[in-house]
C-alpha cells in the first residue's frame, strides 16, 4: 500500500463525513485523527479508506457480533472491592499508529525496560549506593521494596521478564511516560482479546491494512520464560492469586493461549530448595513461575505473614536457584512515582544514553529543593502518593483550606508526596451514537525479555476516558479499552503459536486443585439435575390430582425425599411443653416458627430457594463457582452453558406457582443439563480432568439412585411410586419394552440399581468409576491397587452379584456408605493438601 499524500488523506476523511461531521479536537490537546497541522494523520486516513465501503448496517452487524463474543466468552474484569464481574468494555474503533511512529515508541519502551532491569540489579546487589544513584528513601519507602530479596541473584539472570509502561501523547505531539509497571504487569491478555473482538467487527480488514500481529510477541515471551529454566524442557506455570483476582479472566486467557498451567499458591510446595506443583500424578517440579501475585504476598514465611496466596519457602527456593520467577519479587521497587523525576539521570548513568521517552515532569518532595519547588507551584501541579500509583489531587481545584492542608502535609511528610505536571493527553476517535467523538486516552505497551533482547508488543491496549477532560492525572481507569493497530510498511506474515514439534498424545499434568474443582463441578451439576428430576416427578404427580395428603402416598414420599435432600428450608416445630403462662418453653420462644410449605409451593421452592443448600439454585451456584476456577480449562461453550444455568423464570417474568409451570421449567432445565453432559461427553478429550469430572457425576448419580430407590421401591411401594421412579431414572421406555405387565418392585429395582446396561443405574456408575480410577496415574509401582480402585472394585463386584428381589433398606444404606467412602478416598488420593502430597516413587527429584 503506497503512502497517502495529505490531500488524499483529507479527501478520504471527507468521504466519511457522515461519521466526522462536527468532529473537532479538544482545545490544547493533540488528536489521533487530526494532526497538529489540521489535516488527517496518514494512519487514520488508511483506516478511513478501508472503512469507506462499509455501510452503517455492516458496522452495526460487526458491533453486534463483537458484543455477542464478549458475552459468550465471558470477557470480564472485576473492580477492587466488588464481588461481581463486569463485562470488558471494548471500543468499536482501534487506536491506529503508523510504522515509523511505532518504531520510535518501541525503541523508547525497550530502552526503558533495559533501564529498569539495570536499576533493579543495582538495588538488589546490596552494599553502598554508587554516586548518582537515586536517594535511598525514594526506593526503600516503597512497599514493593523487599529487603529479604536483596542479595538474591535472580535464577535465570533477570529481575524483569515482562515490562509494561503507560504512555500518552502530549500537546506537542511527543509521547510521554505516565507510569511504569514492573511488579506484575497486567493487561496483555486483554490486548489479545481486544484484537479478537475487533477481528469480528472488521473481518479481513487487518490483513488489508497490514496490521502487525501479536502472536510473535507472545511466542517471544514464551521463549523468554523457557530460557529462565535450568532444564532443556522446563515446566513453566502462571502463578495466579485465584478467581477473586480483578484480572482472573485475563490470567486464564494467557495460560490457555501460551499453554501454561494456571497454578495458585496452594497448588505449590517448596521442598529441598525446589518448588513442586501438586498434581494427580504426585508432586512435579516446576522450573519457572510467571508471577501475577504481588511480590510481598509470594511467601508468608519470608515476606508478609498474612498472605494466603503465596508458597511458604518460595524465597528460600529462589536463593537456592531451584525456581526462576518472572518477574522476581521486589521488581515493583522501581515503579513508584517517587523515582520518575530521577529517570533521565539514571538513563544516562546506567545506560550512557539520553532517554528516548521522557517522563512527565515530577518533583519528589522528599528532596528539599524539589519540595520548595512543589510548594511554590501548588496551583499548577497535581499531587499524588509517592509510592503507590493512584489518583492525584489538582492543586488548582482546592480551596484555600485544602491548599493549606496540602502544604502542611508536604512540609510534614514530603517524602510521601510527589508533584507532577498536568499533562493533557491526546484524544482518539470513539464511536458514539452513529458519529465520531474525541476522547482522551493512554496507551499501555509491553516488552518481553528474550535471549535476543527486549521484544516490544506491536500494539498493546488503550484506556479511553469517558469524559472529554484530557488531564492525564485525573483520567483514572477510563471506561473503555481499545485495540491498538500498528500498521506495517510491508505485508505481514501469518504467525502461529502452535509449535512444530513431535506429536504427543498425552496431556500435561493436572494440578490437584483443578482436579478437585473438576470433580466437584461434576458432582454439583449432577446433584442439581437429580433434584430437578425429583421436582419434575413431584410436579407431574400433582398434575395427576395429588394434594399432598395421606391419600396420595407417592406425593408424600416425593415431598419427604425433597426435604431429606435439604432442597427446601427446614420446618421448625413448636415445643409441646409450655411454661406457667402457657408460652412455649425453650430458646426462641418469641420467634414465629417457619410454617410448613404449602404443597403447591414445595416443588417451586426446591428449584428456586438458593438459601436451601440442597436446592437446584444452590447446587447451580456451587457448580458455577467451581467452573469459575477452571476458566483456563473449560471451553468457552462449556463455560457459557454453566454460567447461563438458572432454574428461574425467563428475565422479566415471575416464576409461576402452578404444577404445570413448575414442570415446564424443570423440563427446560433438564434440557440444559443434557446439553452440558453432551458437550462433556462429545467434546472433552479423555484426559485425567475429564475422568475426574465424570467420576464426580457418577458418584452423585449413584447416590441419587440409592435414595430414590429406597424412597419409592421399598416395602409397600405402590404402582404410582414405581412409575415415578421409572420417570426419575429415565427408564420408562426400557421397562415397557422388556415387560408386558405394569411396574413391579424387583424389575424396577433391577433397572435403577444393578442393570449394568442402564445408564442411570448404580451398577453402571460403579463400573465407569472403576474404569476411570484404573486409567488415572499411580503413585506406586508395586502392582497393588490404590484405595480408590479397591473400593470401586468392591462396589462393582457387590452389585454384580446382588439380587434385586432381596435388596432392602440396609442394603441401600450400605451402597450409599460405600459411595461416600469412595468419594473420600478419591479426594485423599488425588486432591492432597499440605504434607499429604507425595512424589511418585518411580521419579527422581527432577520429576
Amino acid at each position: 500500500m503506497t503512502a497517502l499524500t495529505r490531500a488524499q488523506a483529507r479527501d478520504l476523511i471527507q468521504g466519511l463525513s457522515h461519521w466526522t461531521r462536527g468532529y473537532a479536537p479538544l482545545p490544547g490537546a493533540a488528536d489521533e485523527l487530526i494532526g497538529t497541522d489540521g489535516t488527517p494523520r496518514p494512519a487514520w486516513a488508511r483506516l478511513a479508506e478501508a472503512l469507506g465501503p462499509m455501510s452503517p448496517g455492516d458496522l452495526a452487524r460487526g458491533f453486534g457480533s463483537a458484543e455477542r463474543h464478549i458475552r459468550e466468552v465471558g470477557i470480564s474484569y472485576r473492580v477492587h472491592g466488588e464481588a461481581a464481574d463486569r463485562a470488558w468494555p471494548v471500543a468499536h474503533l482501534p487506536v491506529v499508529i503508523d510504522a515509523a511512529e511505532w518504531r520510535a515508541i518501541a525503541a523508547g519502551v525497550a530502552q526503558r525496560a533495559r533501564l529498569m532491569e539495570a536499576l533493579l540489579a543495582e538495588i538488589h546487589a546490596g552494599g553502598e549506593a554508587p554516586d548518582g544513584a537515586p536517594p535511598a528513601a525514594a526506593i526503600v519507602g516503597s512497599p514493593n521494596y523487599l529487603r529479604p530479596l536483596v542479595g538474591v541473584a535472580p535464577p535465570g539472570g533477570r529481575h524483569l521478564s515482562l515490562y509494561a509502561v503507560d504512555i500518552g501523547r502530549g500537546p506537542d505531539g511527543r509521547w510521554w511516560v505516565l507510569n511504569d509497571r514492573t511488579q506484575a504487569p497486567s493487561g496483555a491478555g486483554y490486548a489479545l482479546e481486544n484484537r479478537i473482538v475487533l477481528s469480528r467487527v472488521y473481518p479481513a480488514l487487518m490483513e488489508r491494512l497490514r496490521v502487525q500481529r501479536l502472536a510473535p510477541f507472545f511466542a517471544a515471551f514464551r521463549d523468554g520464560l523457557a530460557a529462565l529454566g535450568a532444564r532443556e524442557e522446563p515446566r513453566v506455570g502462571l502463578l495466579t492469586p485465584g478467581p477473586y483476582s480483578e484480572t482472573y479472566f485475563e490470567q486464564a486467557t494467557l495460560a490457555r493461549y501460551l499453554g501454561l498451567p494456571l497454578v495458585e499458591g496452594d497448588d505449590l510446595v517448596a521442598r529441598d530448595g525446589s518448588v513442586y506443583v501438586r498434581t494427580v500424578s504426585g508432586l512435579k517440579r516446576i522450573d519457572v513461575l510467571w508471577r501475577r501475585v504481588d511480590g510481598d504476598y509470594c511467601d508468608p514465611l519470608a515476606l508478609d505473614a498474612r498472605s494466603r496466596l503465596g508458597v511458604p519457602g518460595l524465597v528460600a527456593a529462589l536463593r537456592a536457584g531451584g525456581v526462576a520467577m518472572a518477574n522476581m519479587p521486589g521488581a515493583g521497587a522501581v515503579e513508584q512515582p517517587a523515582l520518575m523525576g530521577f529517570m533521565a539521570l539514571q538513563c544516562r548513568r546506567l545506560l550512557g544514553e539520553d532517554p528516548l521517552l521522557p517522563n512527565i515532569a515530577t518533583w519528589w518532595c522528599g528532596e528539599p529543593a524539589a519540595r520548595e519547588e512543589a510548594l511554590g507551584r501548588l496551583d499548577t501541579l497535581a499531587f499524588a502518593d509517592a509510592f503507590v500509583p493512584g489518583p492525584s489531587t489538582l492543586g488548582a481545584e482546592l480551596d484555600a483550606a485544602g491548599r493549606a492542608a496540602l502544604a502542611a502535609r508536604i512540609r510534614a511528610r514530603g517524602v510521601d508526596v510527589v508533584g507532577q505536571e498536568v499533562v493533557r493527553l491526546s484524544t482518539t476517535p470513539v464511536w458514539r451514537d452513529g458519529r465520531l467523538e474525541p476522547r482522551p486516552f493512554s496507551l499501555r505497551v509491553y516488552a518481553a525479555a528474550t535471549p535476543n533482547g527486549w521484544h516490544v508488543m506491536p500494539g498493546g491496549f488503550a484506556r479511553i476516558a469517558e469524559r472529554p477532560d484530557a488531564r492525564a492525572v485525573s483520567m483514572g481507569e477510563g471506561t473503555l479499552s481499545a485495540d491498538v493497530w500498528v500498521l506495517a510498511d510491508a505485508p505481514v506474515a501469518r504467525v502461529s503459536l502452535v509449535p512444530q514439534e513431535r506429536i504427543r498424545r498425552v496431556s500435561g499434568h493436572l494440578p490437584s486443585r483443578a482436579a478437585d474443582d473438576l470433580f466437584w463441578l461434576g458432582r454439583y451439576l449432577e446433584r442439581a439435575e437429580a433434584t430437578t428430576r425429583l421436582v419434575a416427578a413431584l410436579a407431574a404427580a400433582r398434575l395427576e390430582g395429588g394434594e399432598g395428603g395421606p391419600g396420595d402416598e407417592t406425593v408424600v414420599r416425593l415431598e419427604g425425599l425433597v426435604r431429606s435432600l435439604g432442597a427446601v428450608p427446614e420446618e421448625e416445630e413448636e415445643e409441646e411443653d409450655a411454661g406457667e403462662d402457657g408460652d412455649p418453653v425453650g430458646e426462641g420462644a418469641d420467634a414465629a416458627p417457619v410454617a410448613a410449605l404449602p404443597a403447591c409451593d414445595l416443588a417451586r421452592t426446591a428449584l428456586d430457594d438458593a438459601a436451601a443448600p440442597g436446592s437446584v439454585a444452590a447446587s447451580i451456584a456451587f457448580a458455577r463457582r467451581a467452573a469459575s476456577h477452571l476458566r483456563d480449562r473449560l471451553a468457552p461453550q462449556a463455560w457459557r452453558l454453566v454460567a447461563d444455568l438458572s432454574p428461574g423464570a425467563p428475565p422479566g417474568e415471575e416464576a409461576a406457582a402452578s404444577p404445570a409451570d413448575t414442570l415446564d421449567r424443570a423440563h427446560a432445565l433438564l434440557e440444559r443439563f443434557a446439553a452440558i453432559a453432551g458437550l462433556v461427553h462429545e467434546n472433552m478429550t479423555r484426559s485425567d480432568g475429564w475422568r475426574l469430572l465424570d467420576m464426580g457425576r457418577r458418584i452423585e448419580r449413584g447416590l441419587a439412585a440409592c435414595r430414590v430407590t429406597g424412597a419409592l421401591a421399598g416395602a409397600g411401594a405402590t404402582s404410582a411410586d414405581l412409575d415415578a421412579l421409572l420417570d426419575i431414572v429415565d427408564c420408562q421406555i426400557t421397562y415397557r419394552t422388556r415387560y408386558l405387565f405394569g411396574p413391579a418392585p424387583a424389575p424396577v429395582r433391577d433397572l435403577a440399581l444393578i442393570d449394568p446396561n442402564s445408564p442411570r443405574s448404580l451398577a453402571f456408575q460403579a463400573e465407569r468409576i472403576l474404569e476411570h480410577v484404573r486409567a488415572l496415574p499411580r503413585l506406586h509401582e508395586d502392582g497393588l491397587p490404590e484405595p480408590p480402585e479397591r473400593l470401586a472394585a468392591a462396589l462393582a463386584r457387590g452389585l454384580a452379584i446382588a439380587d434385586a428381589a432381596t435388596i432392602d433398606a440396609p442394603t441401600l444404606a450400605g451402597f450409599e456408605a460405600d459411595l461416600a467412602d469412595l468419594a473420600d478416598a478419591i479426594g485423599a488420593r488425588y486432591f492432597p493438601r499440605g504434607a499429604a502430597a507425595a512424589r511418585p516413587e518411580k521419579l527422581s527429584g527432577l520429576a
